[in-house]
């Protein structure tokens, strides 16, 4: 490796490194927004949440893999948030073995809260692009998402 190829790679972030300190950033400032409103809430708690409510009642497995988190950890996470209310384990309707996570009534009106954080710390994230450019980050970033998924 020549001298010129180090400094060069010295002088930028890796993609990986730098989507990391991107994701770091989003984390915190979302948890100093939800902290801002007087809320004990932790930014995977805030994404548990948000699977929810966007995409409906689903397994603890198939919401612990959406929001990448094992299922010990899912547990713990489960357990705090419907200890506040916030969600509730319901008997699924097909497999009587397995449950199905929900949002209770409370849940619902905190997830409308933590919209006004969310769409304030994605929309001060992208200040700095226009809309074609926030549309080609979106393009690209899925697209990237896509090749690391698909094993073919």
């Amino acid at each position: 490796m020549n001298s010129e190829s180090i400094a060069y790679s010295s002088q930028r972030e890796s993609l990986g490194i730098l989507l990391g300190l991107v994701r770091a950033e989003i984390v915190r400032t979302m948890e100093a927004e939800i902290a801002a409103k007087g809320l004990e809430l932790r930014f995977t708690q805030f994404l548990i949440l948000k699977r929810l409510a966007r995409q409906g009642p689903m397994g603890a497995t198939e919401l612990a893999r959406s929001v990448e988190l094992d299922g010990g950890a899912m547990t713990r996470q489960l357990d705090q948030l419907e200890s506040r209310g916030y969600l509730r384990r319901c008997p699924h309707a097909q497999d009587r073995r397995a449950l199905r996570i929900e949002l209770t009534d409370e849940g619902t009106a905190l997830w409308r809260q933590l919209t006004d954080c969310n769409d304030r710390v994605l929309k001060a994230a992208q200040r700095s692009l226009n809309a074609t450019e926030r549309k080609q980050l979106h393009d690209y970033l899925e697209r990237v998402l896509h090749a690391l998924r698909d094993k073919d």
